[in-house]
């Protein structure tokens, strides 16, 4: 079960990180002025942040929970 739950977690993680880098970060078109070095949406940097903060919380939460008898090889 872990497993599974630190599995969605990077996972998740890695897709926030990619949906808002790319489609709400990234400037569309060429960069022909000062305005291209802003975000298109304000709270992208932030929703990157927590995708990767949540990828680096899926080992913590692998290593914090117990595993069950019968996933032990």
């Amino acid at each position: 079960m872990r497993t599974i739950i630190a599995s969605i977690m990077v996972i998740g993680g890695f897709v926030l990180q990619a949906v808002s880098y790319f489609s709400l970060a990234a400037p569309l078109g060429i960069s022909t002025g000062e305005s291209f070095s802003n975000p298109r949406v304000e709270f992208a940097p932030a929703l990157f942040i927590i995708g990767v903060l949540l990828v680096f919380l899926a080992a913590v939460v692998y290593e914090l929970l117990p595993e069950r008898e019968n996933e032990k090889s």
